[in-house]
């Protein structure tokens, strides 16, 4: 990613209507009662906001989703997600949730309406796993540049939510490209640039509306050039790859003393407790398997660096974002269960991205267990993710790789659940799943196809033949070929 690129997207009407810490420590006095029992004073909770684990969950989602109504789609081709194909297919969705998928036979519940599908395409929602709208919002001014905290190589401390603008226009365009699901990153200036979020794509006129409940955090760190050329052009460390390693090292060593002295106090409960650290705080979240690495890395060699290290401190790495050079490492990734989030054309505009091929995301899916995601980081790209996936899968079959076009669909759903650890809630069309649904206007690998229908828990969020479900921003008002009828479509669509 380019750290000074800006990011733009959505603006819209609302559509839709602790853990307490409470240790005993022994007063000192070893005398009991005629019970037998220690003498033990009750210690008293810190004060609000010194303790972690008080308050888990400071910014609380207040996602509802929109209006929804039980439906079956049915005639069309359906593509689960999960590696099946049914032509003339049935999607049954209840109270938001997908209850059944199959074949024409499928049964569909009395009182259910049925949304006809036949001629069309049907697939789960598309999920954007490297976005930054909201953060480098449009209109791409300075004053609402708020991805990159580029103060310190090492900013665990900062969450992308904070900075994330709800009414930027590019969420309406990304949700008629089918995109039901984002993560919004920090941008890539830092070591340790923060945690991302993951927002569901519906209007909403705060952050907390569009938060996805219970989708674990995020941390965006970065290899390569962005943070040693970020840091060394002021003269300080990180100016080398050699730095990018001792600071990440030195960060885990700090956050895993600031682990123990926790641990340690919250055991026996002697003497002050440790001074809250935001940024190491982080930093434990990785260390602990709550928060997800997601790692912005090029380079072969410096991800299997990535790998040692995190051996080193005992923690996981979900996803290699960028990735261009996955291919070369694809064993080494499928072995590690890390996905490789990539783009297909995107190449050369640094060193660290010369060895690009567009096979990767096929090479990358190859062995068992390989996990090949493809991304945006763009506001525009966002909105074309399935032809972005198209062209990957052409790609592979070019060198004489079988991929159908069944598989290829993961790429953009399941596998990006995967990345982002939401894979139990959605990314594909199996009972019991968030009903997060496109219907196409063709096979979605064309160039021609465009989302006719987007489904957010099963509520309407998106129809190209419906001005109502079509958000507009005001900042869209009066631009160029706003309001003309394109292809035939009606006036607003996308």
């Amino acid at each position: 990613m380019k750290i000074d690129r800006m990011r733009g997207v959505s603006l819209a009407v609302l559509a839709a209507i602790g853990l307490g810490l409470s240790a005993c420590a022994t007063t000192g006095d070893d005398s009991t009662e005629g019970n037998g029992s220690s003498d033990r004073a009750e210690r008293a909770p810190l004060a609000t906001g010194l303790d972690a684990s008080a308050n888990r969950d400071p910014f609380p989602s207040t996602y509802r989703g929109l209006p929804r109504e039980n439906m079956a789609i049915v005639g069309g081709t359906v593509f689960d997600g999960a590696g099946r194909r049914f032509e003339n297919g049935v999607v049954v969705i209840t109270d938001g949730r997908v209850v059944a998928v199959g074949d024409a036979s499928t049964a569909i519940p009395a009182g259910h309406r049925s949304v006809d599908a036949r001629g069309r395409f049907v697939t789960p929602g598309i999920i954007d796993t490297h976005s930054h709208l909201g953060v480098y919002p449009s209109p791409g001014v300075q004053g609402m540049s708020d991805g990159n905290e580029a103060t310190s190589p090492n900013t665990a401390q900062v969450w992308a939510e904070h900075s994330l603008w709800p009414q930027d226009p590019g969420f309406n365009a990304a949700r008629a490209g089918g995109v039901t699901t984002l993560q919004i990153l920090p941008g890539s200036a830092n070591l340790f640039g923060g945690r991302g979020v993951t927002v569901r794509n519906i209007p909403s006129v705060t952050m907390q509306g569009m938060k996805m409940p219970n989708a674990p955090y995020g941390l965006k760190m970065a290899c390569g050039e962005n943070p040693s050329r970020v840091y060394g052009s002021r003269n300080q460390s990180p100016a080398t790859g050699m730095g990018n390693m001792a600071g990440y090292r030195a960060a885990f060593i700090a956050a895993r003393d600031y682990k123990a002295k926790w641990d340690k106090w919250r055991e026996d409960g002697e003497g002050s407790p440790p001074t809250r650290n935001l940024q190491n705080e982080t930093l434990v979240g990785v260390l602990d398997g709550t928060i997800l690495v997601q790692n912005h890395c090029y380079r072969a060699d410096e991800m299997a660096q990535m790998v040692d290290l995190s051996r080193e401190f005992g923690f996981r790495i979900t996803a290699f974002h960028h990735a261009i050079e996955a291919y070369k490492v694809a064993p080494m990734l499928a072995r590690e269960g890390i996905c490789a989030d990539m783009w297909t054309g995107w190449w050369g505009f640094k060193m660290e991205a010369l060895d690009g091929i567009e096979a990767n995301a096929a090479l990358v899916d190859a062995p068992e267990n390989g996990c090949a995601v493809i991304h945006s980081d763009d506001a525009e790209l966002t909105q074309r993710l399935n032809q972005e996936a198209a062209a990957s899968l052409a790609a592979g079959r070019r060198i004489g790789m079988d991929i159908s076009e069944e598989r290829a669909i993961r790429w953009i759903t399941l596998n990006a659940a995967r990345s982002l650890g939401i894979a139990d809630q959605t990314g594909s069309l199996e009972a019991g799943k968030r009903a997060d649904v496109v219907i196409w206007s063709a096979n979605p690998f064309s160039v021609y196809a465009r989302a006719d229908q987007v489904f957010v828990d099963g509520g309407l969020a998106f129809d190209r033949m419906n001005p109502a479900y079509q958000p507009v921003s005001d900042y869209e008002l009066g631009q160029p070929g706003f309001g003309l009828s394109a292809a035939n479509v009606t006036q607003g669509a996308r």
